[in-house]
């Protein structure tokens, strides 16, 4: 895979690598030997090949492990072995599900688990028992029991606490391969934030850019740790998402200079996707009031904070306008007219720097500069 002409390895989920375990422990518990590579489907028909990290075969049970090859992309779990133990289960049973040390369970409503299930997602569940079946047949009675090491510290690296999810990782993927620099499990993930706090009966959800404005956002409202979204710079995959899973009130806050951003019409406000506009920043500021030596300055400026820091120097604060022309970008991407919309600026000390109020979001004064 190229990526801004680097050659990037992709890898595999820990689904993939969850299957591949289970195939093999599968195999030696009905009679056979461990396998030297075992294969598996994926749900796009590639059948990738794994080696056994460890192998182990005791009374009732047997015991294989895969070490998850994330590739090039900074995956949290790369590197770790992923443990899956396999034993006969009850007659008419078919494939159960357990989930062994570092593995989550699901304590919380809204995800694609119940509560008090094992934090392995559907698609890997179906891999899992396709890549047994191979083996043992679709009528098979088999307990399997998937377990991470150390993935209960994995955990905390990841969203999963936040969600409800303890006690480990979550064993995941859609697609079985993990695609290096991919904004997807993160899309991913602030959807399924989203869900759990509407099973929680929440009615203001507050998407933040980052740790800073999450702090700050949580103080402005006295906002659970359940109504926070950690949206990152995909303000528009929020959004979206809530269009058609709505919530009575909805925050957007973020530093100053992804709030401009969002309020030049970018909804992925990551520095790669673009640059915000300083001149169009200085032109904001001259309807302001800034003289021509000031708007010459923030068109220079190195920075958007240090635009910001030019204007206040003078008296002049120009959050404000760029709060509500953030408020317009966002207010169309979400549609909903249900649903009100608030931004929140905040500067890098979490200071308020300017707020377009809460406002049906086909509300189109609250969007007037």
């Amino acid at each position: 895979m190229d990526v801004e002409g680097k050659n990037l390895r992709r890898g595999w989920t820990t689904g993939t690598c969850a299957a591949a375990a289970s195939k093999a422990a599968c195999q030696a518990l009905l009679g056979s030997e461990f396998p030297a590579l075992v294969e598996v489907t994926l749900p796009g028909g590639q059948r990738p090949a794994f080696a056994l990290a460890m192998e182990e075969r005791d009374e009732g049970l047997a015991r294989a492990g895969v070490v998850k090859d994330a590739g090039d992309d900074p995956d949290v779990t790369h590197g770790a072995l992923i443990i899956s133990t396999v034993r006969k289960g009850r007659p008419g049973s078919g494939i159960t599900f357990r989930a062994g040390e570092g593995v989550g369970t699901v304590t919380r409503a809204g995800l694609p688990l119940s509560v008090g299930e094992s934090a392995i997602n559907p698609v890997p569940r179906k891999m899992i028992a396709a890549a047994i079946a191979e083996v043992a047949g679709p009528m098979a009675d088999l307990e399997v029991e998937i377990s991470v090491a150390g993935g209960e510290l994995l955990a905390e690296k990841t969203l999963n606490p936040r969600l409800g999810i303890l006690g480990g990782i979550s064993i995941l993927g859609t697609t079985g391969i993990v695609i290096p620099f991919s904004c997807a499990a993160w899309i991913h993930s602030i959807w399924r934030g989203i869900d759990v706090a509407r099973a929680a009966g929440l009615s203001h959800i507050a998407g933040s850019t980052g740790n800073t404005s999450e702090k700050a956002v949580a103080a402005y409202h006295g906002l659970p740790e359940i109504a926070l979204i950690d949206m990152g710079d995909f303000v528009g995959g929020m959004l979206k998402y809530l269009r058609s899973h709505p919530v009575e009130r909805v925050t957007i806050a973020g530093g100053v200079a992804k709030m401009t951003k969002l309020a030049q019409g970018m909804l992925d406000v990551h520095s790669k996707r673009g640059m915000a506009d300083l001149a169009a920043l200085a032109e904001l500021a001259r309807d302001a009031g800034a003289t021509e030596a000031l708007a010459a300055r923030i068109a220079a400026a190195n920075t958007v904070a240090g635009a910001f820091e030019e204007a206040e120097a003078e008296g002049l604060q120009i959050g404000e306008r760029v709060a509500r022309l953030a408020w317009r970008t966002a207010a169309k991407a979400l549609g909903r007219s249900e649903i009100a919309l608030e931004i929140l600026v905040f500067d890098r000390e979490g200071r308020l720097k300017g707020r377009a109020p809460f406002t049906p979001s086909d509300h189109s004064d609250a969007s007037s500069s």
